[in-house]
């Protein structure tokens, strides 16, 4: 699940029958497969992102963050993230994922930096290449992207609660990244205590409180404790659905808790959802989180919970509204779902809602996002070919 919200480091597990997403994919591109398919993966036929332009950043568009972020990794100038998150408004979902991507881009850029090789250093000057009287000397070479921008505003502006929002979720992505780190809970300790520096700035946001609830979880930290962050939550924002999707893997079977835990939490948030909100779908995330690595049972995906589950998102996502910031997570993911249930029409209308786009689940639990997407793109269209349809022509997604 952490890769559902590590955007930036933002799975297909299995195929159409339950077949795991490599071989599906070389069936799809290779010697073999059918030609039905194989046509289906051209975008050009029906105007859909080829390929290379797929962005693995995000889950859907938000072409602010992607400015200030390229401005501010461009001149590791603090100021573009700064002042998107000063006018991001009271969108608490949107704060909390423009959060997350701002503080994966900085450890992602940090990770980065440190397996690059540093340029050879310019060699002395030698009898045999005297050197240059020109007063036109080439550019030295630009040092690589390395977060400084993230340091620079945690200095400049201490005070700053935006800024401390960020570097404490960075310092979770930078604990999870590297779990065999003996630094692993002193950094997830040091991301809690400046969570709740940003509480102290800012305590009616619930985004800091929500990171400390991650490095709680991460931490492994008994209930009662995480019961008690948990709340604290759910106080400022008891609807929030980035911070039930945070909480929802502390119960599942991978976490402290089983599949009944899980199931119990998501059908509860699902039952005291309001209208228009998107916590209907969470059922789905806490199915996903507890498929079986492999299943050749072709009905898994028509059974009762399966099912309930896929019409709880459809339901969600007729309801919210149209730019909800977290609804393409719950359309990718739905995607899957309807592939794998072989309701190509269906999936044919996610396709069009997310297309472009493919930093989400499942697609990240796989080491090649865009290769898994696009794999089920593929299925879909000529899932929906062999029914009689046009996927030229399909009707946005509701």
């Amino acid at each position: 699940m952490e890769a559902l919200l590590f955007l930036i480091a933002t799975a297909a597990v299995v195929g159409l029958l339950i077949v795991p997403a490599v071989r599906r994919r070389r069936e799809l591109t290779g010697s073999g497969g059918s030609p039905g398919v194989r046509a289906a993966g051209d975008p050009d036929r029906y105007g859909l992102v080829p390929p290379e332009r797929l962005d693995v950043r995000l889950p859907g568009p938000d072409p602010e963050l992607v400015e200030a972020l390229e401005e501010t990794r461009r001149t590791q100038d603090w100021q573009p993230v700064a002042r998107l998150l000063a006018l991001t408004g009271d969108d608490r979902e949107l704060r909390w994922q423009r959060v997350q991507s701002l503080a994966g881009a900085a450890a992602v850029e940090l990770a980065r930096s440190r397996t690059t090789p540093e340029a050879p250093a310019e060699p002395a000057p030698s009898a045999d290449r005297p050197p240059s009287l020109s007063k036109e000397q080439p550019p030295a070479p630009a040092p690589a992207p390395d977060a400084r921008w993230l340091r620079d505003w945690r200095t400049a502006s201490p005070r700053d609660a935006g800024c401390a929002q960020v570097y404490a979720q960075f310092l979770v992505w930078q604990a999870l990244g590297d779990t065999g780190s003996a630094d692993r809970r002193i950094i997830l300790e040091e991301a809690r205590e400046i969570a709740r520096e940003a509480i102290r700035l800012a305590p009616a946001d619930p985004t800091a409180y929500i990171t400390d609830l991650f490095a709680a979880r991460a931490l492994g930290v008994r209930r009662p404790e995480f019961e008690e962050r948990w709340e604290e939550v759910r106080r400022r924002a008891p609807h929030h659905m980035g911070a039930h999707l945070v909480a929802l893997p502390y119960w599942s079977a991978k976490g402290n808790g089983s599949k009944e835990d899980a199931y119990a939490f998501a059908q509860r948030a699902a039952g005291e959802a309001p209208e228009g909100s998107l916590l209907p779908a969470l059922p789905l995330f806490a199915v996903y989180d507890h498929l079986p690595d492999a299943n050749m049972v072709r009905g898994l995906y028509r059974s009762a919970v399966v099912e309930q589950a896929i019409e709880g998102a459809r339901y969600a996502l007729h309801h919210a509204s149209a730019d909800h910031p977290v609804a393409p997570h719950v359309r990718h993911l739905l995607l899957c779902f309807l592939v794998r249930a072989e309701r190509y029409a269906e999936a044919v209308e996610q396709v069009r809602a997310v297309d472009g786009y493919v930093g989400a689940l499942p697609w990240v639990d796989g080491g090649d996002p865009v290769a898994e997407y696009t794999a089920y793109r593929a299925l879909a269209v000529a899932g929906y070919e062999s029914l009689g349809g046009d996927a030229a022509h399909t009707p946005p997604a509701h």
